[in-house]
């Protein structure tokens, strides 16, 4: 069977689960008797080994039933969480996460065993079994059971020689027996460990369709779809197939026990002619094989661009059923406007209509509007998704710096458009191991400074109108802007000149310039200075920003703004020259008409004096290569922008107004320095630019 048109959705819920993981562990190892997370924790396991068996990933089904064998211990008392069992834990889990990676780029689950895992997980289980192999007791109470191969046989047969005929299944024998095909008795014992019983028998019965026709099942294949069974199910075939290679066919389906077949013996009443067998039973059979998966019948076979998807991590978000209706009804709304339009538009209006057609045009708008709104909500996703790993992160850091520490988290509910989550994940990671290595002082510090012993990170998301604000803080030293003014100096970032007029918030931000580190030895944590301008790239290409703030002895602040979506914002309209430019409203501080006196100049560069701040202004027309007025206006009209604490000024020709506007990327053939974070399209067809305010300023 094809399972990749599965992949996207075996991906999406293996993450949940392996989170749902992480987070139930590290509450097992503070509340080690704490029974719902225990049974939350087996339950999560039992799925993920069941989910990665109908996939077909083997090695990942066998570490996660080993996983789930020390978890079942732990429910029923036999075992204790200690630290030494959480840690195997852990990195049992960590395995899964790495064969989950493997199979989202290469659409297979590696060839690594993580051997070691799997003998320390059974180590820990003989260490409670006073040191016999684990599942010992159970495995010699089977063998009792089947002690006798014989026995099993004549128990099996059973199963498919009392299966009841009827006068269907009569005429189906004869037809078969009359066209030369063999008649098998068919009975499949799953292992007692599956789970998903009813997909593993729909697998069996599909790897067998193809070769022959099933006349009669046992439990009827509407019970085997409702798993109204044990683990064991029988059915009569017929097929010009061999009882080897159906036999073969069926073993190939993972977490099959036994196979019994052989001849079915048709009884002396069934031998009769075809015209014999009354005419209202000659139907073909209405039963067929059941199908776990009933959406998935009408689909055709996916591409390979499709199964491509998997590789460049999920695309998939989870909607609400009421916001799709919201939008189905404005879909609709958007068609009744249409229709409406189309009808004026064939007709000449007259003077008397044209407060309807102006009416018709404010309806579209406001549906549109609706629209944009409900489809800007089915793309946002709650943080939480990204936020929720990285406890286990400071757990893990904990340890590897032998510092105390806990992390606080508020606002994971607040939303952000999915494509801005999918990429915040390393930043945020980044800032918090930066707090953790920089910021915290060690636990011998924090007491001669009489700081608690355990250090706080603290995480916190909010929505500011059409930004969403994260801060990353923590109650440490904060940042000893005097270390980094001599390690600045030292690598010749700045000069001694340049250091004499440089504040602190310049010297903070140094610290975001490539390369630039204040450790003093390189470890895995860190030290390289690869970190914090990893973090303003990727926020400034998010269309973000981020600033830091500093206390010395209190601890730092760093924050993070971010615009809600990414596919359409607010825009202020300007003319330069003979072309035509978008400004984010959101980067807007203000605007002012000033006359060209009032520009200064401070080392040679163009300011203003406005409302007690020097401003830098920058002139568009040399920027961007565009046509200068041939005359120089008496009056300049000025875009401020901002960016944190940072205004700069935009001399522009004229403000046409502010639009909504749709971002267009721009595509990997245009470089342009990152001056352009897009462009968009006007109502005439024309194309202009959207300016990039980080890299203006």
């Amino acid at each position: 069977m094809d399972t990749s048109q599965y992949m996207d959705l075996f991906i999406d819920e293996t993450k949940e689960h392996l989170q749902s993981l992480n987070e139930h562990v590290l509450v097992l190892e503070k509340e080690p008797e704490n029974e719902d997370t225990i049974n939350e924790i087996f339950r999560a396991a039992h799925t993920l080994k069941g989910m990665a068996g109908t996939m077909g990933f083997a090695r990942m089904q066998r570490l996660t039933h080993d996983l789930e064998n020390v978890f079942s211990e732990i429910r029923n008392g036999n075992m204790k969480a200690n630290a030494k069992l959480i840690d195997v834990l852990f990195r049992g889990l960590d395995a899964l996460e790495s064969y989950l990676d493997v199979i989202s780029s290469e659409g297979n689950e590696g060839t690594e065993d993580n051997e070691d895992i799997i003998q320390d997980l059974n180590s820990l289980l003989e260490e409670q079994n006073g040191g016999e192999p684990a599942g010992t007791e159970k495995k010699q109470e089977k063998a009792k059971e089947t002690a006798s191969g014989t026995d099993a046989i004549d128990r099996s047969r059973i199963k498919y020689d009392k299966i009841p005929i009827g006068e269907f299944e009569k005429s189906a024998i004869v037809s078969a027996k009359e066209e030369g095909k063999n008649i098998y008795g068919i009975t499949v014992y799953l292992q007692e460990a599956c789970i998903l019983k009813a997909a593993r028998a729909f697998l069996v019965f599909k790897s067998v369709e193809s070769k022959g026709e099933l006349i009669k099942s046992v439990p009827s294949t509407e019970q085997i779809e409702d798993e109204e069974f044990d683990f064991d199910f029988s059915w009569i075939l017929a097929t010009t197939e061999s009882k080897e290679s159906i036999k073969k066919l069926i073993q190939n389906v993972s977490e099959i026990g036994e196979v019994y077949i052989d001849d079915f013996d048709v009884p002396d009443q069934l031998e009769m002619k075809q015209e014999e067998i009354r005419p209202e039973v000659v139907e073909k059979p209405a039963e067929s094989a059941p199908d776990p998966q009933p959406a998935k019948k009408a689909e055709e076979p996916q591409t390979q661009a499709k199964k491509q998807k998997a590789k460049v991590g999920s695309r998939s978000v989870r909607v609400d059923i009421d916001k799709l209706d919201v939008l189905m009804n404005l879909v609709s709304e958007l068609i009744i406007a249409k229709n409406g339009l189309v009808s004026t538009s064939g007709t000449e209006v007259q003077p008397g209509e044209t407060q309807s057609f102006h009416e018709q045009i404010e309806y579209l708008e406001r549906v549109t509007t609706n629209l944009h709104e409900s489809v800007m909500k089915v793309r946002m996703v709650p943080i939480d998704s990204v936020v929720n790993r990285f406890p286990r992160m400071i757990r893990d850091l904990n340890r590897k710096l032998n510092k105390k520490m806990e992390l606080y988290m508020t606002g994971e509910e607040t939303e952000l458009d999915r494509t801005v989550i999918d990429e915040i994940g390393d930043p945020l990671m980044h800032l918090l191991r930066n707090s953790a290595d920089h910021g915290l002082e060690s636990n011998a510090e924090r007491v001669r400074l009489g700081k608690p012993e355990v250090g706080s990170i603290f995480l916190d998301a909010y929505q500011d109108g059409n930004n969403v604000i994260i801060e990353v803080r923590d109650d440490g030293a904060g940042i000893d802007v005097e270390k980094v003014r001599k390690k600045a100096l030292m690598k010749g970032t700045i000069t001694e000149k340049q250091a004499e007029t440089m504040t602190d918030k310049d010297y903070i931000d140094l610290l975001f310039q490539p390369s630039f580190s204040t450790a003093d030895k390189i470890t895995d944590v860190s030290g390289r200075g690869v970190g914090l301008d990893v973090v303003k790239t990727k926020i400034e290409a998010l269309g973000g920003s981020i600033s830091a703030k500093t206390v010395a002895g209190e601890g730092s602040t760093f924050t993070i703004q971010l615009p809600l979506t990414l596919a359409i914002i607010q825009a202020l309209m300007v003319e330069v020259g003979s072309e035509k430019y978008a400004i984010p409203l959101s980067s807007i501080n203000g605007i002012e008409d000033m006359p060209k006196e009032e520009i200064r100049f401070v080392q040679s560069k163009e300011v203003i004096h406005l409302r007690g701040s020097v401003i830098p202004i920058l002139r568009l027309h040399e920027i961007l290569n565009a046509q200068k007025p041939e005359e120089d206006p008496d009056s300049l009209v000025i875009v401020v922008i901002k960016k944190g604490e940072q205004r700069v000024g935009l001399i522009v020709d004229s403000l046409i107004g502010q639009q909504e506007t749709v971002i267009k990327s721009l595509g990997h053939h245009i470089t342009n320095d990152k001056l352009f974070s897009g462009a968009t399209i006007l109502g005439d067809g024309e194309v202009a630019l959207i300016l990039d305010t980080n890299t203006l300023i």
